[in-house]
């Protein structure tokens, strides 16, 4: 077998192994419970048109899921402060009109800076990729200035509720001393690598008038989430992969049209699941990652699901190609150095 059979054979070997994944349940029923409390109350009070930025704020609970329980609350509300200051930031650029082409450069900052931060405090999951989400998907959804604070306001809440269970959690089960998390070293050429594939992937696709740019520069940043061109190759293969069956999966939910309190709760076990899986195998992950992804746009800005799904093949597809060529690149850089 040649080189490239052998890689061939390494990358579908990669591709389907299903790895153990410690220390996923807590972060699963955490983040499920807080989204859960978030999304119900939204519905109850009639603003579930809001339920994206709540989505944001619950992200704090997957953060320090392999740290020791005691004091795992201080990265939680650290990550958490940086999940909405990516609200805050997205939605300040939705106030303009322009931001279908603000959001780019804005999003590339936020991309740096996420990838900064996650290689200096060692943050799991890795990479850049949840602030990046947050900031390009909140400056898609128009708002008035005043929307401003009642989206940061919603991401704040989520978060405090995602801290406080982390808390109970550590009063309930911690034992031991608490353990000084770990600190990283700045690989400049990767956040190099990183900026460039979100800034050309969202040029792209607003030249191309794409309708979701923001799915396209979230993907370009998947695969810097893991290091090695095996990995990160593999990462982006799974993107597709699992895009691809989820959205079978979620034509089948946004077509039964369930009402706001019923996708709450669909929403928050899916995201359940997807906690149990994303460390096992991402592509299976990206299954109800799909759906979820989705059914939180219908519940803010309803579409016609056709389009909706389209697009989000489209703008998967565009950002992965993009984000393995600047993996690939970045490779490179290296060899030659």
């Amino acid at each position: 077998m040649g080189i490239a059979g052998s890689r061939l054979e390494r990358l579908v070997r990669e591709s389907v192994r299903v790895s153990p994944a410690p220390w996923s349940h807590s972060p699963a029923w955490r983040a499920s419970l807080t989204l859960l409390i978030g999304l119900a109350t939204l519905a109850a009070v009639g603003h579930i048109e809001l339920a994206v930025y709540a989505c944001f704020g619950t992200f704090a609970s997957i953060f320090g899921g392999r740290q020791p329980l005691r004091g795992r609350w201080r990265t939680q509300a650290a990550t958490g402060a940086m999940m909405c200051a990516a609200v805050v930031g997205g939605a300040l650029v939705a106030t303009s009109s322009h931001r279908g082409w603000l959001v780019i450069p804005v999003t590339a900052l936020v991309a740096a800076l996420g990838s900064m931060a996650s290689d200096r405090f060692v943050l799991r999951p890795p990479g850049p990729l949840f602030p990046v989400f947050a900031v390009a998907t909140c400056a898609a959804v128009p708002v008035a200035p005043p929307g401003v604070v009642v989206a940061g306001g919603v991401a704040v809440a989520a978060a405090t509720i995602a801290v406080l269970l982390g808390l109970l959690e550590e009063r309930l089960l911690a034992r031991g001393a608490s353990v000084k998390p770990a600190r990283g070293e700045f690989q400049l050429d990767r956040t190099a690598a990183v900026v460039a594939a979100v800034v050309i992937a969202g040029t792209v696709s607003t030249v191309l008038g794409l309708s979701h740019t923001y799915w396209a520069m979230v993907a370009a940043a998947v695969p810097f989430g893991v290091d090695g061109l095996l990995a990160q190759t593999t990462r982006g293969l799974q993107r597709v992969v699992g895009t691809v069956i989820g959205l079978v999966l979620a034509g089948l939910l946004l077509a039964a049209s369930l009402p706001a309190l019923a996708t709450a709760l669909v929403v928050a076990f899916l995201q359940a699941v997807t906690e149990l899986l994303v460390g096992r195998h991402y592509g299976l992950a990206l299954i109800t990652i799909t759906p979820l992804s989705l059914l939180m746009v219908q519940l803010g800005h309803p579409q016609p699901i056709e389009m909706l799904l389209w697009s989000r093949l489209a703008e998967t597809l565009l950002g992965v190609v993009v984000g393995l060529t600047a993996a690939l690149a970045l490779r490179e850089s290296r060899r030659r150095r």
